[in-house]
């Protein structure tokens, strides 16, 4: 069959837990769905191929956030991410998966995946985090995917490939029922009933555009187009902290990560123009980025990362690690430049703008179960709210995910769902196939990422942001009324493009909203500079209230771990000053 013969069809299916996005949450959630319920039917749907998907397609260098004994405790990093992240965190959720990590680390450990040891055999945990000890690096991380696709095949998990899901399923009474998929080869519609669905479908990554100009040289796997956090809104899921944008400090013009967290542990560090080190913590918080940002702009940029101190052992190290796993291209694109990391630092600059739990805290709002405040929806990985959650995080939280929506499943019956409602999204879904001419989906991709990077990227100005949402929905009406899809694969880019509008929209609603400055670059807003603790210490929510996009505030639950009033500034506090 030819990959742009479009078919009209439509089939039905049904599930016990329904698992959407195959990188890295999603394999983790079926995996223990499975396991907790052997009989269960357990479906991992991916508009790729889970093989290869996700942001780990390619491995990944190291894990971030590993809360190893006799290294730290789930205590010290449950007080790191909540100083980190302003204090605005859901403290039981980032303290269970303290807890629950370790375990997780043990069980990649067994599947095959290495983590660097020491002479003793323990895992060798390296600094970058301004307070605890977290890095743990991955030799050979690059196997990751392969190993945890083994584990798939042998748990004997329905993996549906090349479906992308659009919209959920809901019943009367709110509960979710399913999800309607469309093949991205041929067009054809697949409604999946299912008691439980699982949101595994990572960041919102192509949201802003890549000041290199190339729509998926982005930071984020550029397949992460946001289409959990529009599937979550359309359902009427909230989505918390959407105003806390993701900007990463990046290699200029390759837009993949230097790396703080692969060559920091071993002695690297970012450095002005003069040479100096201007910040003592290269940890990626939305205050590092702020004093990344004003060093760029105080006339002692550009920014660099600086290796030309370290041994010539240890620059191998770092170079095996950067240019073989998670971006094979870095090395290629350093050589292309004719960068030689013992002679020459190596220049950085700013990311796009994103929505990503992983690196900051936007997502779809859970508790400490991964569920949503939808019945039977969870959601995992960087599209749910656990703050600085990263590679672990997904694993983790996606084990907790699977194991309570298997519970949720055993306990529950299929919800009822009015086919109507079907019928409506296969004519939204195809709309732009049954037009003979009009804008093509990367014009209209191109236009809206623009217009997100003229008028939401940081510094945040009120009236740039009512322009920008006026602009923004003059595209929506080319979007909805004149974007054509001349082929399957082009269907599939229309759809991501309208879920990056959604996205875009969001993200300028809930920083309306929010009228202080927070988390430093994340949320800096020009018209309310200072931190409001007084009226702005809380969550955001945003949701879709009959038809329309709605934000409130949450209260933050009660700490388990305090925090002592002289150390919830301490992120504030990483300028190195220069000596008289």
């Amino acid at each position: 069959m030819a990959l742009d013969q479009i078919v009209d069809g439509l089939s039905e299916v049904s599930c016990d837990v329904l698992v959407i996005g195959g990188g890295t949450a999603g394999p983790m959630a079926a995996l223990k769905a499975k396991l907790k319920n052997p009989k269960a039917d357990v479906v991992l749907l991916e508009k790729a191929n889970v093989k290869r998907s996700g942001a780990i397609s390619m491995g990944m260098d190291g894990l971030n956030n590993a809360v190893i004994p006799g290294y730290a405790t789930p205590e010290q990093y449950t007080k790191e991410i909540t100083i980190a992240n302003d204090g605005i965190v859901d403290q039981k959720a980032v303290y269970k998966y303290a807890q629950n990590c370790y375990k997780i680390i043990e069980e990649l450990d067994s599947f095959g995946i290495r983590f660097l040891k020491n002479e003793n055999g323990d895992f060798a945990v390296k600094k970058v985090h301004h307070i605890g000890t977290y890095v743990l690096p991955m030799p050979n991380g690059e196997t990751v995917k392969k190993a945890l696709y083994r584990q798939l095949r042998r748990a004997r998990i329905l993996i549906s490939n090349r479906y992308m899901a659009t919209r959920l399923l809901k019943s009367a009474d709110g509960r979710v029922a399913g999800a309607i998929s469309v093949n991205t080869r041929t067009a054809e519609i697949l409604v999946i009933k299912a008691k439980a669905v699982i949101l595994c479908m990572g960041a919102a990554g192509r949201l802003g555009l890549p000041t290199s100009g190339y729509m998926f040289g982005t930071y984020e796997n550029a397949a992460n187009s946001g289409d959990g956090y529009a599937m979550a809104y359309h359902a009427g899921a909230a989505l918390a902290n959407l105003e806390c944008y993701q900007i990463n400090p990046l290699i200029k013009d390759y837009n993949g990560p230097a790396c703080a967290y692969v060559a920091g542990p071993f002695g690297a560090y970012t450095a002005n123009n003069e040479g100096s080190r201007f910040i003592e913590c290269d940890y990626w918080s939305g205050q590092m980025m702020l004093e990344f940002y004003n060093e760029l702009l105080s006339g002692k940029g550009p920014v660099f990362l600086q290796l030309k101190h370290l041994h010539e052992k240890t620059i191998e190290e770092i170079e095996s690690t950067l240019h073989k796993v998670e971006r094979p291209t870095r090395g290629l694109f350093q050589q292309g430049r004719g960068v030689d990391y013992r002679s020459e630092s190596i220049e950085m600059h700013i990311s796009e703008i994103g929505l990503c739990s992983g690196h900051s805290a936007s997502g779809v709002f859970v508790d400490d179960n991964a569920r949503t405040t939808v019945p039977g929806l969870y959601a995992a990985g960087d599209m749910a709210s656990v703050p600085h959650n990263y590679m672990l995080g997904a694993f983790t939280n996606g084990s907790v995910a699977g194991i309570d929506a298997m519970e949720f499943a055993d306990s529950h019956d299929f919800a009822a769902f009015d086919s109507a409602e079907v019928a409506l999204e296969r004519e939204r879904v195809l709309a732009p196939t049954r037009r003979e001419d009009g804008i093509p989906p990367n014009q209209v991709e191109y236009k809206t990422r623009r217009l997100v990077n003229d008028y939401l990227q940081p510094p945040k100005v009120t009236r740039k942001y009512e322009l920008g949402m006026r602009r923004l929905a003059e595209v929506r009406e080319d979007m909805e009324q004149r974007m054509i899809a001349r082929n399957a694969h082009e269907l599939l880019r229309a759809l991501e493009v309208q879920s990056i509008m959604d996205c875009a929209d969001m993200a300028a609603h809930a920083s309306l909203f929010r009228e202080e400055s927070r988390w430093g670059l994340y949320h800096w807003r020009t018209d309310f500079p200072d931190k409001d603790n007084e009226n702005w210490f809380c969550h955001t929510l945003l949701s879709k209230q009959d038809g329309r996009m709605t934000s409130t505030k949450r209260a933050v639950e009660p700490y388990v771990v305090p925090i002592a009033d002289d150390e919830k500034d301490l992120y504030d506090k990483q300028r190195i000053r220069a000596s008289a």
